[in-house]
């Protein structure tokens, strides 16, 4: 059995639906697993023992109508027994279309089910503690696979060259390994998913109040301004703990680094996802807009602990949409101040 699996775009998304090709295995284990992703993404799925091959949707596949055309008569060349769309846009529905595959899956919309053979409506209450995200997506696997388990954690594969590298980097860096370590996912994938500033560094300050820990900022270059502005607002004593200069120069630098963090904390995203692949404890903060039925994988509230505007004050939410509380985020990111925060944060860094 020969089976494509497409997820295009986010990082956290390409993370997640890697359980399937670990499920699909278990049941076929001779089955040759393709997997179509954005070239950006290849880090956090790279080295997965369970994908046999990786198609890469590049800027210039996604620029060109011409080079887009030579994609999709590659899919179709390959002579798939399978496709399942987990992406589900536009691009991927002519990518399912064009692959020719007997069977065709994907998540049930009404204006595209026309191009697939099995589709399955997502449930919108989760069933166990891996979450809607996990859950929805294996589902998806009823076509082909009889023992569907319930559910699959994701899992990032480092190798030990890669860990012994960034170990390395700590210790030159005069970071102590034996003393707590915090790596803060400190700006999220955009604006209206980030914890205002001045916020998260009151968050920032009261882990070294209160563990005395060491810590390290996740950004990129592009993103300096912003985690320096964070840096800034922290207090003085909190200041002498940051070790601001030692961050992920490329996504598997991050995984490396996380791998040796006492915990992430910060706001929801992909390094979120990241970090619960590497077994890596988190605390995250959700945008007041994301559903976190969704993303909150195997929330425990001991190890990996998650909280939302909605479980401070739920009446706000009383008749509003998630669209609608997309378009306030800011909004309501000014009703959830660190003080509503810091209690469970408090408690939860009791552990270490």
């Amino acid at each position: 059995m020969k089976v494509l699996i497409i997820q295009q775009k986010m990082i956290g998304d390409v993370l997640t639906t890697s359980i399937l090709f670990e499920a699909i295995k278990a049941e076929h284990p001779d089955a040759e697993l393709h997997y179509i992703i954005n070239s950006h993404t290849f880090a956090v799925v790279q080295n997965n023992p369970f994908i046999d091959k990786f198609l890469f949707v590049t800027p210039e596949i996604e620029e060109s109508k011409s080079k887009f055309l030579a994609f999709l008569n590659k899919i179709k060349s390959e002579n798939y027994d399978a496709v399942i769309d987990v992406y589900s846009k536009f691009s991927s529905n002519l990518m399912t279309k064009f692959s020719g595959a007997p069977i065709k899956v994907s998540k049930r919309k009404w204006y595209t089910s026309h191009y697939y053979t099995h589709t399955f409506k997502e449930a919108k209450t989760p069933q166990t503690d891996a979450g809607l995200a996990v859950e929805n997506r294996l589902q998806l696997l009823q076509p082909i696979c009889n023992a569907i388990p319930k559910q699959i954690k994701p899992k990032v594969y480092l190798t030990e060259t890669e860990i012994e590298a960034s170990k390395q980097t700590l210790i030159k860096a005069k970071i102590d390994l034996e003393k707590p370590l915090f790596m803060m996912s400190v700006l999220g994938s955009g604006e209206n998913k980030t914890y205002p500033l001045p916020h998260m560094a009151k968050i920032i300050d009261t882990i070294v109040e209160e563990t005395s820990g060491q810590i390290l900022f996740n950004y990129i270059p592009k993103q300096l301004t912003e985690a320096k502005t964070v840096y800034n607002f922290c207090n003085e004593q909190t200041k002498a703990h940051i070790f601001f200069d030692v961050f992920g120069r490329s996504l598997r630098e991050f995984l490396a680094l996380t791998h040796h963090c006492t915990a992430l904390i910060g706001n929801e995203g992909g390094a979120v996802n990241m970090a619960k692949a590497l077994n890596v404890p988190t605390f995250t903060i959700f945008s007041p807009w994301i559903l976190k039925e969704a993303w909150n994988m195997f929330d425990n509230d001991r190890t990996h602990v998650s909280i939302h505007l909605k479980d401070m004050k739920p009446d706000i939410y009383d008749g509003k949409s998630l669209k609608t509380a997309k378009k306030e985020a800011y909004a309501l990111y000014e009703t959830f101040p660190p003080e509503l925060i810091i209690p469970r944060l408090k408690t939860y860094l009791k552990q270490f």
